[in-house]
């Protein structure tokens, strides 16, 4: 696999995300820079909502191709300066692939560990966010799940697990390993003491469902902190859930925001 074959360079963004066919429909590179425009335009993302402290936090794509390699941004350009161009290849050996076009090619080793073992792990899964948002590592030092009190958060209801210790910064693949396992088949996870993951098909559905879930995780907060917040019942979660936290409808969540993104910011194509 050579740099070449996979370089593309253009700064024509991709079918708009509510059109774009099937992945599998697509040409690989079609489809791969599709893929890294929304993966940067996530980042971009990241940044407008402050889940960007210190750079702790990654976002990964699978190559369609190449698909025990993953895309990533490297370490120490901010999230609010990611293009396209600057994103790398990286196999599950943790070798680079493929490195950014302008920035020097640094590996986060967290970033290799968690998400390595997460794409291998959920062959399903084609993107993955975490970060150390604010509202979502707050809540995760309650040891708790999300409850479905709002419409939104019922989202999460049943798909979303907690990870209940915390052992430092994950560089060791066990570690991984151990979040892989905690998540299971479901499209969310509470790292307590540490912050929120997501996973999806899409970019488009792991991002959407992390703004998400960090908007429920504050949602909860407040309503604790005015009183006791009354859940819904149990049938009524789980149908809102199938209603509103589908791969479909987190798709289509991320539509307007990258519409807004790549107007404000389109050097991000680049």
């Amino acid at each position: 696999m050579s740099a070449d074959t996979l370089a593309s360079r253009s700064k024509t963004p991709a079918a708009p995300t509510g059109e774009t066919p099937p992945s599998s429909a697509l040409p690989h590179d079609v489809e791969r820079l599709s893929r890294k425009q929304r993966l940067a335009a996530g980042y971009r993302l990241f940044s407008r909502f402050k889940f960007d402290m210190g750079g702790a936090g990654h976002i990964t794509v699978r190559d369609p191709e190449h698909t025990d390699c993953f895309w990533v941004n490297p370490a120490g350009v901010h999230f609010s300066q990611i293009r396209t161009s600057d994103l790398m290849l990286v196999n599950h050996a943790g070798e680079i692939v493929q490195p950014p076009a302008r920035a020097a090619a640094r590996l986060n080793g967290a970033a290799f560990a968690i998400h390595s073992r997460l794409h291998a792990a959920r062959p399903d899964v084609n993107a993955a966010a975490h970060s150390h948002s604010l509202h979502g590592k707050a809540f995760s030092t309650l040891g708790r799940l999300l409850e479905p009190i709002t419409q939104d958060a019922a989202a999460f209801y049943q798909d979303h697990a907690l990870l209940p210790r915390f052992t430092g910064v994950v560089f060791d693949l066990s570690e991984g390993d151990k979040i892989a396992e905690t998540l299971g088949d479901k499209h969310a996870l509470i790292l307590q003491n540490h912050g929120l993951l997501t996973v999806g098909e899409s970019v488009e559905s792991a991002v959407w469902r992390y703004l998400a879930m960090d908007n429920a995780c504050q949602t909860q907060l407040l309503a604790m902190a005015a009183g006791a917040p009354i859940a819904m019942p149990p049938e009524v979660a789980t149908l809102t859930q199938s209603q509103t936290g589908t791969e479909r409808v987190m798709r289509a969540g991320f539509e307007g925001y990258w519409q807004w993104i790549t107007a404000e910011e389109p050097d991000l194509l680049d």
